[in-house]
């Protein structure tokens, strides 16, 4: 068994959609990123590539590179899908939190751990995605952004 975390936080940004997921949240402001800025789905490639001991997603999809600009972090997902089945490992479970002030995430729960799970081939109870607040402290309570954070498990196959 091998255990990651990640974790990611972006500010918000007007004229940019908000992505969480692999869901578009309806919400006047986006995310500030390279990429789309899903921060739930950086922490979760981190996650997987901690526990498959392949550093981070900044070293395979560097932020410095054009061919990552404005990409779908849903295809980043599936790329370390594949460096990990390249090491004979699959996802044993997934756990996620998601930090947020504003917007109310939970209408969009259950359609993010349906795409994570497609996107990881893995059935969607071993997908778990959680929405919280911090009670209006630090940034994510003064509204300034969303970070996300993850724990997976994986298996030798």
């Amino acid at each position: 068994m091998r255990v990651g975390q990640g974790y990611d936080a972006h500010k918000f940004a007007p004229g940019r959609r908000l992505v969480l997921g692999g869901v578009e949240i309806s919400y006047h402001l986006g995310l500030a990123a390279h990429s789309d800025g899903d921060v739930l789905m950086h922490a979760i490639c981190d996650a997987l590539l901690g526990a498959a001991g392949l550093r981070d997603i900044g070293h395979h999809f560097p932020d410095s590179s054009d061919e990552f600009k404005n990409v779908d972090s849903r295809i980043l997902l599936r790329a370390v899908r594949e460096k990990i089945r390249e090491l004979k490992l699959h996802v044993g479970n997934l756990d996620a939190t998601l930090v947020a002030q504003m917007p109310r995430l939970s209408p969009y729960i259950d359609t993010m751990r349906i795409r994570i799970a497609a996107d990881l081939k893995v059935d969607a109870a071993r997908v778990n995605v959680k929405a919280t607040t911090t009670e209006g402290m630090g940034f994510t309570g003064r509204g300034e952004g969303i970070a996300a954070q993850a724990v997976v498990l994986l298996l030798e196959d």
